[in-house]
Protein backbone atom coordinates (compact mmCIF):
# COMPACT_ATOMS: atom_id res chain seq x y z
CA UNK A 1 0.00 0.00 0.00
CA UNK A 2 1.46 3.35 -0.86
CA UNK A 3 2.09 5.52 1.93
CA UNK A 4 -1.05 7.77 2.81
CA UNK A 5 -1.03 11.66 2.73
CA UNK A 6 -2.69 11.29 6.36
CA UNK A 7 -2.51 9.28 9.03
CA UNK A 8 -5.10 8.41 12.19
CA UNK A 9 -2.95 7.15 14.80
CA UNK A 10 -4.54 5.47 17.68
CA UNK A 11 -2.05 6.21 20.22
CA UNK A 12 -1.73 4.09 23.43
CA UNK A 13 0.47 4.82 26.26
CA UNK A 14 4.88 5.19 26.53
CA UNK A 15 6.99 6.29 23.96
CA UNK A 16 5.76 4.41 20.81
CA UNK A 17 3.28 6.64 19.40
CA UNK A 18 5.85 10.00 19.41
CA UNK A 19 8.33 7.30 17.75
CA UNK A 20 5.40 6.26 15.34
CA UNK A 21 4.23 9.51 14.22
CA UNK A 22 8.08 10.41 13.74
CA UNK A 23 8.45 7.42 11.38
CA UNK A 24 5.62 8.64 9.13
CA UNK A 25 6.79 11.58 9.18
CA UNK A 26 10.58 10.57 7.35
CA UNK A 27 8.53 8.29 5.27
CA UNK A 28 6.47 11.54 3.62
CA UNK A 29 3.52 11.09 5.46
CA UNK A 30 2.23 14.71 5.29
CA UNK A 31 -0.87 15.25 8.05
CA UNK A 32 -0.50 12.72 11.34
CA UNK A 33 -3.90 12.99 13.18
CA UNK A 34 -4.12 11.56 16.73
CA UNK A 35 -6.75 9.32 18.79
CA UNK A 36 -5.37 9.52 22.36
CA UNK A 37 -6.78 8.35 25.80
CA UNK A 38 -7.48 10.00 29.09
CA UNK A 39 -5.17 8.57 31.86
CA UNK A 40 -3.15 6.58 28.92
CA UNK A 41 -1.67 8.39 26.11
CA UNK A 42 2.00 11.02 27.09
CA UNK A 43 0.19 14.35 26.59
CA UNK A 44 3.36 15.55 24.93
CA UNK A 45 2.37 13.64 21.80
CA UNK A 46 0.39 16.83 20.66
CA UNK A 47 3.75 18.53 19.96
CA UNK A 48 4.52 15.69 17.55
CA UNK A 49 0.78 15.63 15.28
CA UNK A 50 -1.00 18.22 13.37
CA UNK A 51 -4.16 17.58 15.34
CA UNK A 52 -5.32 15.53 18.76
CA UNK A 53 -8.61 14.12 19.74
CA UNK A 54 -9.00 13.27 23.34
CA UNK A 55 -11.47 10.37 24.75
CA UNK A 56 -11.75 7.92 27.22
CA UNK A 57 -10.75 4.30 26.47
CA UNK A 58 -13.86 2.60 25.69
CA UNK A 59 -15.61 5.61 23.42
CA UNK A 60 -15.77 3.75 20.21
CA UNK A 61 -18.49 5.75 18.62
CA UNK A 62 -15.79 8.86 19.25
CA UNK A 63 -13.35 7.17 18.07
CA UNK A 64 -14.43 6.19 15.07
CA UNK A 65 -15.92 9.60 14.11
CA UNK A 66 -12.55 11.39 14.89
CA UNK A 67 -10.72 8.82 11.97
CA UNK A 68 -13.36 9.84 9.39
CA UNK A 69 -13.28 13.76 10.19
CA UNK A 70 -9.73 12.79 10.34
CA UNK A 71 -9.81 12.62 6.32
CA UNK A 72 -7.19 10.27 6.31
CA UNK A 73 -7.10 6.70 4.01
CA UNK A 74 -4.83 4.72 6.81
CA UNK A 75 -4.67 4.38 10.56
CA UNK A 76 -2.41 2.85 12.47
CA UNK A 77 -2.53 1.83 16.32
CA UNK A 78 0.79 2.78 18.48
CA UNK A 79 1.44 2.11 22.07
CA UNK A 80 -0.53 -0.39 24.92
CA UNK A 81 -3.69 0.40 27.34
CA UNK A 82 -2.79 -0.55 30.62
CA UNK A 83 -4.13 -3.62 31.81
CA UNK A 84 -6.46 -2.45 35.01
CA UNK A 85 -7.98 0.27 32.42
CA UNK A 86 -9.07 -2.11 30.25
CA UNK A 87 -11.01 -3.61 33.48
CA UNK A 88 -11.94 -0.55 34.07
CA UNK A 89 -13.24 -0.30 30.66
CA UNK A 90 -16.52 2.31 30.03
CA UNK A 91 -18.18 1.19 26.46
CA UNK A 92 -20.12 3.70 25.08
CA UNK A 93 -23.43 2.63 22.79
CA UNK A 94 -21.30 1.79 19.80
CA UNK A 95 -18.99 -0.66 21.75
CA UNK A 96 -21.44 -2.28 23.25
CA UNK A 97 -23.15 -3.38 19.93
CA UNK A 98 -19.69 -4.67 18.88
CA UNK A 99 -18.86 -6.31 21.75
CA UNK A 100 -22.90 -8.05 21.96
CA UNK A 101 -21.67 -9.62 18.40
CA UNK A 102 -18.61 -11.07 20.02
CA UNK A 103 -18.26 -15.06 20.42
CA UNK A 104 -15.06 -14.56 22.17
CA UNK A 105 -13.63 -11.44 24.32
CA UNK A 106 -10.24 -10.89 24.19
CA UNK A 107 -7.56 -8.25 23.20
CA UNK A 108 -7.13 -10.54 19.81
CA UNK A 109 -11.40 -10.25 18.68
CA UNK A 110 -11.71 -7.00 20.12
CA UNK A 111 -9.39 -5.04 18.56
CA UNK A 112 -9.90 -6.99 15.32
CA UNK A 113 -13.39 -6.51 15.62
CA UNK A 114 -11.86 -2.34 15.85
CA UNK A 115 -10.34 -2.95 12.28
CA UNK A 116 -12.97 -4.48 10.64
CA UNK A 117 -15.14 -1.26 11.93
CA UNK A 118 -12.61 1.33 10.77
CA UNK A 119 -12.31 -0.66 7.42
CA UNK A 120 -15.70 -0.02 7.01
CA UNK A 121 -15.33 3.78 8.06
CA UNK A 122 -12.58 4.26 5.30
CA UNK A 123 -9.83 3.95 7.21
CA UNK A 124 -8.04 0.64 7.09
CA UNK A 125 -5.32 -0.13 9.95
CA UNK A 126 -1.76 -0.76 9.17
CA UNK A 127 0.56 -3.28 10.73
CA UNK A 128 1.91 -1.41 13.98
CA UNK A 129 5.60 -1.60 12.31
CA UNK A 130 4.57 0.64 9.54
CA UNK A 131 7.38 3.34 8.96
CA UNK A 132 9.43 1.65 11.81
CA UNK A 133 11.46 -1.11 9.97
CA UNK A 134 14.40 0.12 11.17
CA UNK A 135 13.32 -0.49 14.62
CA UNK A 136 13.01 -3.95 14.31
CA UNK A 137 15.55 -6.48 16.42
CA UNK A 138 17.86 -7.93 14.34
CA UNK A 139 19.30 -11.40 15.06
CA UNK A 140 22.08 -12.15 17.34
CA UNK A 141 23.66 -9.69 19.79
CA UNK A 142 22.23 -6.49 20.05
CA UNK A 143 24.03 -4.86 22.89
CA UNK A 144 25.57 -5.77 26.11
CA UNK A 145 28.32 -8.58 26.80
CA UNK A 146 28.43 -11.92 24.57
CA UNK A 147 26.53 -14.74 26.17
CA UNK A 148 27.69 -17.38 27.61
CA UNK A 149 26.79 -21.16 26.08
CA UNK A 150 24.65 -21.64 29.51
CA UNK A 151 22.35 -18.32 28.86
CA UNK A 152 22.28 -19.41 25.10
CA UNK A 153 20.66 -23.01 26.15
CA UNK A 154 18.45 -21.35 28.41
CA UNK A 155 17.40 -19.07 25.37
CA UNK A 156 16.56 -21.73 23.02
CA UNK A 157 14.72 -23.80 25.82
CA UNK A 158 12.72 -21.11 27.05
CA UNK A 159 11.95 -20.19 23.32
CA UNK A 160 10.34 -23.17 23.24
CA UNK A 161 7.92 -22.32 26.05
CA UNK A 162 7.19 -18.79 25.44
CA UNK A 163 6.03 -19.78 22.32
CA UNK A 164 3.87 -22.50 23.87
CA UNK A 165 2.58 -20.10 26.12
CA UNK A 166 1.82 -17.50 23.67
CA UNK A 167 -0.04 -19.84 21.46
CA UNK A 168 -2.52 -20.49 24.37
CA UNK A 169 -2.48 -16.79 24.81
CA UNK A 170 -1.71 -16.84 28.61
CA UNK A 171 1.58 -14.34 27.69
CA UNK A 172 4.43 -13.54 25.63
CA UNK A 173 7.28 -13.63 28.27
CA UNK A 174 9.10 -16.11 30.60
CA UNK A 175 12.00 -16.41 32.70
CA UNK A 176 14.14 -19.23 33.35
CA UNK A 177 17.37 -20.27 34.54
CA UNK A 178 19.27 -23.44 33.98
CA UNK A 179 16.65 -25.20 32.42
CA UNK A 180 13.53 -23.62 34.87
CA UNK A 181 10.61 -21.98 34.31
CA UNK A 182 10.91 -19.55 37.20
CA UNK A 183 8.10 -17.48 35.74
CA UNK A 184 5.09 -17.16 33.32
CA UNK A 185 3.87 -13.71 31.83
CA UNK A 186 0.02 -13.03 32.59
CA UNK A 187 -1.85 -10.30 33.39
CA UNK A 188 0.35 -8.73 35.34
CA UNK A 189 2.29 -7.69 31.79
CA UNK A 190 6.07 -7.73 31.32
CA UNK A 191 7.90 -6.11 33.62
CA UNK A 192 5.58 -7.82 36.51
CA UNK A 193 6.98 -11.05 35.40
CA UNK A 194 10.49 -9.94 35.00
CA UNK A 195 10.81 -9.29 38.54
CA UNK A 196 8.82 -12.12 39.80
CA UNK A 197 11.34 -14.63 37.35
CA UNK A 198 14.47 -12.41 38.31
CA UNK A 199 13.85 -12.36 42.26
CA UNK A 200 13.27 -16.29 42.01
CA UNK A 201 16.51 -16.80 40.33
CA UNK A 202 18.58 -14.69 42.64
CA UNK A 203 21.25 -13.60 39.51
CA UNK A 204 21.71 -15.08 36.13
CA UNK A 205 18.02 -15.57 35.32
CA UNK A 206 16.92 -15.45 31.58
CA UNK A 207 14.39 -13.62 29.71
CA UNK A 208 12.44 -14.70 26.27
CA UNK A 209 10.15 -12.31 24.95
CA UNK A 210 8.04 -13.71 21.47
CA UNK A 211 5.41 -13.07 19.14
CA UNK A 212 2.71 -15.01 19.46
CA UNK A 213 1.86 -17.71 16.83
CA UNK A 214 -0.12 -15.99 13.57
CA UNK A 215 0.08 -12.44 15.65
CA UNK A 216 -1.65 -10.03 14.35
CA UNK A 217 1.15 -7.12 13.76
CA UNK A 218 -1.66 -4.56 12.98
CA UNK A 219 -2.45 -4.15 16.76
CA UNK A 220 -0.16 -6.47 18.77
CA UNK A 221 3.39 -5.90 18.44
CA UNK A 222 6.13 -6.90 20.90
CA UNK A 223 8.12 -3.93 22.14
CA UNK A 224 10.98 -3.33 24.43
CA UNK A 225 12.17 -0.36 25.77
CA UNK A 226 14.27 1.04 28.57
CA UNK A 227 11.68 0.30 31.77
CA UNK A 228 12.15 -2.74 30.71
CA UNK A 229 15.81 -3.08 31.10
CA UNK A 230 15.34 -1.13 34.03
CA UNK A 231 13.28 -4.41 35.95
CA UNK A 232 15.65 -6.33 34.52
CA UNK A 233 18.74 -4.67 36.62
CA UNK A 234 16.86 -4.44 39.38
CA UNK A 235 15.69 -7.96 39.34
CA UNK A 236 19.53 -10.24 39.09
CA UNK A 237 18.62 -10.62 34.72
CA UNK A 238 21.70 -10.77 32.80
CA UNK A 239 19.94 -11.47 29.75
CA UNK A 240 17.27 -10.93 27.49
CA UNK A 241 15.84 -12.46 24.57
CA UNK A 242 13.71 -10.91 21.67
CA UNK A 243 12.35 -12.17 18.79
CA UNK A 244 14.08 -10.96 15.56
CA UNK A 245 11.90 -9.56 12.85
CA UNK A 246 9.05 -9.23 14.95
CA UNK A 247 9.98 -6.78 18.07
CA UNK A 248 10.04 -3.07 18.10
CA UNK A 249 13.01 -1.68 20.05
CA UNK A 250 12.48 2.03 21.65
CA UNK A 251 14.62 3.94 22.73
CA UNK A 252 17.44 2.19 21.39
CA UNK A 253 19.89 4.57 22.34
CA UNK A 254 19.36 4.65 26.27
CA UNK A 255 18.12 1.06 26.14
CA UNK A 256 21.90 0.00 24.90
CA UNK A 257 23.65 2.37 27.38
CA UNK A 258 21.24 0.30 30.18
CA UNK A 259 22.47 -3.07 28.72
CA UNK A 260 26.20 -1.81 28.69
CA UNK A 261 25.80 -0.47 32.42
CA UNK A 262 24.15 -3.33 33.61
CA UNK A 263 25.75 -6.27 31.92
CA UNK A 264 22.45 -7.51 30.29
CA UNK A 265 22.79 -9.16 27.03
CA UNK A 266 20.32 -8.00 24.50
CA UNK A 267 19.71 -11.12 22.01
CA UNK A 268 17.73 -11.52 19.00
CA UNK A 269 17.00 -14.84 17.92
Amino acid sequence: MQNPETLFLIAGNGFYPRLAAQGARDAGVSCVIAAAFENETDPALAGFVDGIHWMKVGQLGKLIHAARQSGATASMMAGQIAPENLFDLRPDFYALILLAKLRERNAETLFGAIAGELEKAGVPLLPATSFLEKHLACAGLIAGPKPKPRVLDDIFYGLGIAKEVSRLDIGQTVVVKKGTVLAVEGFDGTDATIRRGGELGRGDAVVIKVSKPRQDMRFDVPVIGPRTLEAAASSGVTAIAIEAGHTLILESERLFELAIQNHITLWGT
